[in-house]
């Protein structure tokens, strides 16, 4: 039997990895009382010292405002709270435009009475002439004026709405991709001990004293499951180590009739991987080659890490249809299916690169991955 392994003994198991939830959470955007005071504030103050220069009387100014504010406050407050709801988002376009018309017109009498009988008789000063009535020219002066006001606050208001709820999207997508990648990873756990424990099984239908071997490297690897998979990422050699430990558990139950080769090349310090996610690969040619091979079974594994990607190629010669095979078999596989998703799921498109195809009576695996 080949055996090119040397270079795994040596692997440590140190690494000291954040879990994926532990992130913080994303920035909020609300609007409060606070907001609004301090918006309304610099908007009057703004106003206020804009209009007194350009009239140079400051005293007309801050009156005028102070009867027009309270009017621009209630007329955006009434278009964002109640007619956009109620009609814009419910595409109730023609009644929206009427009671906003409707909204202007009102505010124009209550802007026009208020000012004149309680600020100045020259209700129009910045006009072309004095009027003593309301006039087309004053009516679509102050409408559009009125209306530049409730657009500009609707504007910022529809602007926080929108990143708050991105940004409550973006959080629940988080959320959601956290509990599908730890629901996957709680997947491997179980169907890997299932594997293994058909391993031992084997060994003491032969009555094998490789069976205490067995179980200890079986309990090196689950202290690498306890400790790992509950982690979004795990320190490559602890993850290569346990690669190790599960070829050798399979190297004993097969014993001769398994010819494994195996090379290992790079540099792996500092390198991170998701756990669990070569073993389904190495695992699958003994599930679907060695055990239903009744010949010799020949398994090529290559890993090579440059700069910041892993390569991994992986052959195994397609198995023969075996007649009758006292090695347990196993069924209900989740293994590649669970690798693609958890690729998906955990690394951006351009970070990994999966091909699995038959060549030559071989099965052949090559994934590229950042690490």
């Amino acid at each position: 039997m080949k055996n090119k392994v040397s270079a795994f003994q040596d692997l440590g198991m140190n690494g000291d990895y954040n879990d994926f939830l532990l992130k913080p959470k994303e920035k909020q955007y609300n609007i409060t009382y606070k907001h609004h005071i301090i918006f309304w504030s610099i908007y009057f103050l703004f106003n206020t010292l804009r209009w007194g220069s350009y009239f140079q009387d400051y005293d007309y100014s801050l009156k005028s405002n102070l009867i027009g504010f309270p009017i621009h406050m209630a007329l955006t407050y009434f278009n964002i709270y109640f007619l956009m709801p109620r009609f814009v988002y419910k595409k109730k376009y023609f009644l929206y435009t009427l009671l906003i018309v409707a909204s202007l017109l009102l505010m124009l009498f209550a802007k026009y009475y208020l000012t004149y009988y309680f600020v100045t008789t020259n209700v129009w000063p910045e006009g072309p002439e004095p009027i003593e009535v309301i006039t087309f020219n004053y009516s679509i002066q102050m409408m559009l004026g009125e209306l530049y006001v409730v657009s500009f606050v609707t504007a910022i208001k529809i602007t926080v709405d929108w990143l708050a709820e991105h940004s409550k999207l973006h959080e629940l997508e988080k959320r959601q991709l956290a509990t599908e990648l730890r629901f996957l990873r709680s997947q491997v756990s179980p169907h890997f001990f299932f594997n293994t424990l058909n391993n031992i099984y084997a060994l003491t239908l032969k009555k094998s004293n490789r069976a205490p071997e067995v179980v200890l490297k079986l309990s090196e690897l689950m202290r690498y499951l306890l400790y790992a998979t509950d982690k979004r990422k795990q320190s490559l050699k602890n993850e290569i180590e346990c690669l190790q430990n599960y070829i050798d558990l399979e190297r004993i139950r097969f014993d001769d009739s398994l010819e494994i080769d195996i090379g290992l090349t790079g540099n792996m310090e500092g390198k991170t991987i998701a756990p669990m996610l070569l073993i389904p690969f190495v695992e699958n040619c003994f599930k679907h080659g060695a055990s239903k091979n009744i010949g010799k079974m020949s398994i090529s594994l290559d890993i090579d890490v440059k700069d910041d990607f892993l390569y991994l190629n992986l052959k195994n010669t397609i198995p023969k249809k075996a007649e009758n095979n006292k090695i347990p078999t196993r069924s209900g596989g989740i293994g590649l299916s669970n690798v693609k998703k958890r690729l998906e799921l955990g690394y951006n498109p351009e970070d990994y690169e999966l091909k699995i195809k038959k060549k030559n009576k071989k099965f052949h695996v090559f994934l590229k991955l950042k690490v």
